[in-house]
């Protein structure tokens, strides 16, 4: 008995690794369901080889590392049809977590292309946040961050005496042109500011949640929502913010320049920022 069941464990010990490696193979009817009538060859090929075979080489590629390779790749062309949204939601079910495709997407727009990243964050907002993309949480920080593809950081400690209410900060690129996700809660504004630079210089920000306003002074409130840009040349007095009722996120884009730099001015104040809805 004893010899059987020693025998059984170095068995056991043998095959391991190998049933460890071995393939899931995926079962795809797409292309048949699809079009096994009208193109019976392009189905078989969709269906067998594309995803029975190549995608079933997970011993050799992760399903979520081909998740991501074919996000990229679909992304590159500018493709945001119902394919990428299938391959968009097979990344989140294949273990891509809201931070992860965030950064993949970021990343890949600085050699794919800024408008096709746009596009892109978009559906995969969609699939993140379950088909809520469009609302915007006025309560909760927690509910808010569900509806914006970027995360919203920690406390913006550093800053918060050049601030009314309570924002937050979140390093989306940290080398070459630093990107920062700045969340300003339902009334938080910064004061007005000038961005300064001996050559060059500015800011540029980009809305990705929520709604805000963005002010030049002696100019009227701009009001801002997901996919709207300001570009801040140096030199200009401004300031920037949430509505009074909507939780507000932008990138900020600080732009190459000489001698950077930022000086803190007046807070926007009550009676001023009362008459903005």
């Amino acid at each position: 008995m004893k010899t059987k069941v020693a025998s059984l464990a170095l068995l056991l010990i043998l095959i391991f690794p190998i049933m460890a490696k071995s393939q899931v193979k995926i079962q795809q009817t797409a292309g048949r369901d699809a079009l096994g009538e009208f193109a019976p060859e392009f189905a078989r090929l969709n269906d067998d080889i594309l995803f029975g075979e190549v995608w079933s080489r997970n011993n050799l590629l992760s399903l979520r590392d081909r998740s991501i390779v074919t996000v990229v790749a679909l992304m590159s062309q500018g493709l945001t049809d119902s394919s990428f949204k299938y391959h968009l939601e097979s990344a989140k079910k294949n273990g891509v977590t809201q931070t992860e495709i965030a950064e993949i997407l970021t990343h890949a727009a600085f050699y794919a292309g800024w408008p096709k990243a746009w596009a892109a964050f978009r559906m995969a907002k969609e699939v993140w946040t379950d088909g809520n993309a469009d609302s915007v949480a006025a309560g909760s920080l927690e509910a808010y961050a569900q509806t914006i593809i970027f995360p919203v950081g920690k406390p913006n400690d550093a800053y918060v005496k050049y601030f009314i209410g309570q924002s937050y900060t979140a390093p989306v690129v940290t080398n070459g042109v630093p990107v920062v996700n700045v969340t300003f809660e339902p009334g938080c504004r910064n004061n007005w500011h000038v961005h300064k630079a001996t050559k060059g210089g500015g800011q540029t920000l980009v809305c990705v949640g929520g709604r805000g306003y963005y002010q030049e002074w002696g100019k009227e409130p701009v009001e801002l929502r997901p996919g709207d840009t300001i570009n801040i040349p140096a030199g200009v007095k401004h300031w920037h913010g949430a509505a009074p009722n909507s939780w507000f996120s932008h990138l900020a884009i600080e732009v190459p320049g000489e001698n950077n730099s930022t000086e803190w001015l007046e807070p926007v104040g009550d009676e001023e920022y009362s008459k903005l809805k």
